[in-house]
C-alpha cells in the first residue's frame, strides 16, 4: 500500500535514476533528488505518511537497524538493486564499534543533510606519510538483512584528501570507490537523507581501522515492525522541532 507521498518519492527516484547512466550522471541525479526529497516539509510528509503504515513497513523494518558507525538507519524506499532511500539519525555520543572506520560503498551515493551538521574526511591509499592503518574487505552474510563479514587484508597506509563540515541544507554525492569517514559534531541529532543509486552494486566494500582489529562478523539487529514505525514517529517529531 503506497500513500501520495510514498508513491511520488519512488516516482521521482525512477524517473530519474532509471537505466545505465555512467557513474558521474548517476551521482548528479542522485544529489539532486535527495535535496528535493530533503526539504523539510515534504520530508516530514513522507516520514508521517511511513509512520502511519503506508509503504512496506514490514519490508523497510528488516533493513533498518542501528549500523555499525553508530547512527540509526531507516530505509524509507526500497527500490531493490536499483536504489535505496533511507534516512540516517545521527545521535550525539552514540558512536559504533566502526565508529572510527574509513570506508567505500557498494555503489554511488548521495546524501543531504536534512538539521544538524556532519563532519566528514576523504582518504585515498597508498603513497608516503599519511596514517596507518590495518585493510579489512567487508562483505554480507547471505540473506537481505545480513550480518556484517570482515576479512583482514593486511596493513595499509591512507592519506587524507579533504576535510569539510556539512550543514544542513548541504548535499553532496560520492563514487561507490571513494573512501571516507563522517560523523555528527553537534550535540542535538543530525538527520541526513541517503541514498545509494546503481544497478551494478560491488560485492565487498574497503574498511580500515586504526582503532583496533575488528572481530570477524559484526550482527546486524533489524528493527522489529513496531520499533520501526515508533522510529519513523521520532524522526516525524524531530523535523517538526526543526
Amino acid at each position: 500500500m503506497g500513500g501520495r507521498q510514498v508513491l511520488a518519492a519512488q516516482r521521482l527516484l525512477t524517473e530519474a535514476l532509471e537505466g545505465p547512466l555512467p557513474e558521474y550522471e548517476r551521482m548528479a541525479a542522485a544529489r539532486a533528488v535527495v535535496v528535493e526529497l530533503g526539504a523539510p516539509e515534504g520530508l516530514l510528509e513522507l516520514v508521517a505518511e511511513l509512520a502511519s503504515g503506508e509503504g512496506d513497513p514490514e519490508g523497510c523494518a528488516r533493513l533498518s537497524y542501528r549500523h555499525v558507525l553508530g547512527f540509526d538507519k531507516l530505509l524509507l524506499v526500497d527500490g531493490g538493486s536499483r536504489h535505496m532511500l533511507r534516512a540516517h539519525v545521527w545521535h550525539a555520543g552514540a558512536g559504533g564499534p566502526g565508529a572510527e572506520d574509513i570506508h567505500n560503498h557498494r555503489s554511488a551515493l548521495a546524501s543531504y543533510v536534512v538539521r544538524g551538521r556532519l563532519e566528514m574526511e576523504l582518504y585515498e591509499a597508498g603513497g608516503d606519510g599519511g596514517i596507518e592503518a590495518v585493510r579489512y574487505q567487508e562483505s554480507l552474510s547471505p540473506g537481505r538483512a545480513a550480518d556484517w563479514l570482515l576479512e583482514p587484508a593486511g596493513p595499509a597506509r591512507l592519506r587524507l584528501t579533504h576535510a569539510g563540515q556539512y550543514a544542513a541544507g548541504s548535499a553532496y554525492a560520492l563514487p561507490a570507490h571513494t573512501l571516507h569517514r563522517a560523523w555528527c559534531d553537534t550535540d542535538v541529532p543530525t538527520v541526513t537523507l541517503f541514498l545509494e543509486t546503481g544497478s551494478e552494486r560491488r560485492s565487498h566494500t574497503d574498511v580500515f581501522t586504526a582503532a583496533g582489529p575488528h572481530p570477524g562478523a559484526v550482527p546486524k539487529v533489524p528493527l522489529g515492525v513496531p520499533d520501526y514505525l515508533a522510529a519513523l514517529g521520532s524522526l516525524a517529531e524531530l523535523l517538526r522541532s526543526s
